[in-house]
């Protein structure tokens, strides 16, 4: 990732206003870009970003075009952005102040790309340093416009890539006139959403553990496996599919698998969902369980299928006893 250039705008509801800057970040300064670099960095590792593309009537995308064209400045679009932003807040129940940082950024592919970041503006305490006839006294004051820190989650954003015009984003409900909306993709982009990486393995998961639940399956297993497949699909793709993940899983109960695919066509999952490698592994990598006698174990999920080293036994009397086997060592932690 290559930063080009970015500008911050204000949104401030506490005065009711829009400042708009006319000049864009200075680079030179260190400090400054290393906040900007570790924001992008930050959010494009981020699995929880739903995709969308723009409907045909978007504004934005219109806006956008104007830019790639020529036809409009940088800083022209980003000003533009902030005002629409501005007044698409102003319009929620209880507007809060925040910043807007837009970023105009090449991918690792070198396309050029577009980031609009929402920077929440928090309250915090620091000091102040007064001099008071020769005397230096410290106070300690209440700043309202406080920044997300560089390794703090920001909770609305949109990536735009200009070549093929793909969205992802990240965004949090806001009321307006009493209902709950997103304002980036319902207001500002007009584009579609579809569910992330993170929030669809969590549905799938949570989908799979009742269909074993209900059928008197073990959850630990099956949970496992989902994992395990997860892992083993990144090698070779790009997305994963909920309904070969469920046919996998399930392989052994036509009753289960077919439980299943009725409960992900009813949760409107799609066919396929883009996961990054990174991601599939990590979440993938090992399985957690606590049991209710306040013993907690962690294993790779792959071991599930190999009873050399652990094994799940179902006991006459209802209860579960769980053997691990083949340990060299013990190590305290």
């Amino acid at each position: 990732m290559m930063i080009q250039k970015a500008i911050l705008h204000i949104l401030d509801f506490n005065t009711n206003m829009c400042i708009l800057s006319q000049k864009d970040l200075d680079f030179s300064s260190d400090v400054v870009y290393e906040y900007v670099d570790k924001r992008m960095n930050r959010i494009l590792q981020d699995a929880g970003q739903q995709t969308g593309v723009f409907y045909a009537t978007s504004n934005y995308q219109a806006l956008l075009q104007q830019l790639i064209g020529g036809e409009i400045s940088f800083d022209e679009f980003a000003s533009q952005t902030a005002r629409q932003l501005y007044d698409i807040l102003s319009h929620c129940d209880g507007p809060s102040s925040l910043d807007v940082l837009v970023v105009d950024f090449n991918d690792d592919a070198d396309v050029r790309c577009i980031g609009v970041l929402l920077l929440d503006n928090k309250t915090a305490y620091t000091h102040q340093i007064l001099d008071d006839d020769g005397a230096v006294y410290n106070k300690l004051i209440k700043h309202y416009a406080i920044l997300p820190g560089a390794s703090q989650k920001i909770e609305a954003y949109a990536l735009i890539h200009c070549g093929d015009f793909s969205i992802r984003f990240v965004d949090k409900k806001r009321q307006m006139d009493g209902e709950d909306i997103y304002i980036l993709p319902e207001r500002l982009l007009q584009c579609t959403s579809v569910i992330s990486a993170k929030d669809a393995v969590k549905l799938v998961s949570k989908i799979a553990a009742k269909v074993a639940e209900d059928h008197g399956g073990n959850t630990v297993e099956v949970l496992s496996k989902a994992k395990n497949y997860l892992v083993e699909n990144a090698e070779t793709a790009e997305a994963f599919s909920p309904q070969d993940l469920g046919a996998e899983v399930f392989a052994g109960s036509q009753a289960m698998r077919n439980e299943f695919a009725a409960q992900l066509e009813e949760a409107k999952l799609p066919a396929d969902v883009p996961i990054a490698k990174a991601f599939a592994e990590r979440a993938g990598r090992s399985h957690k369980i606590k049991t209710d006698t306040g013993i907690e174990i962690i294993f790779p999920s792959e071991y599930i299928e190999n009873t050399d080293y652990i094994q799940f036994i179902n006991n006459p009397d209802g209860t579960i006893s769980i053997e691990l086997k083949n340990i060299g060592k013990i190590i305290n932690k």
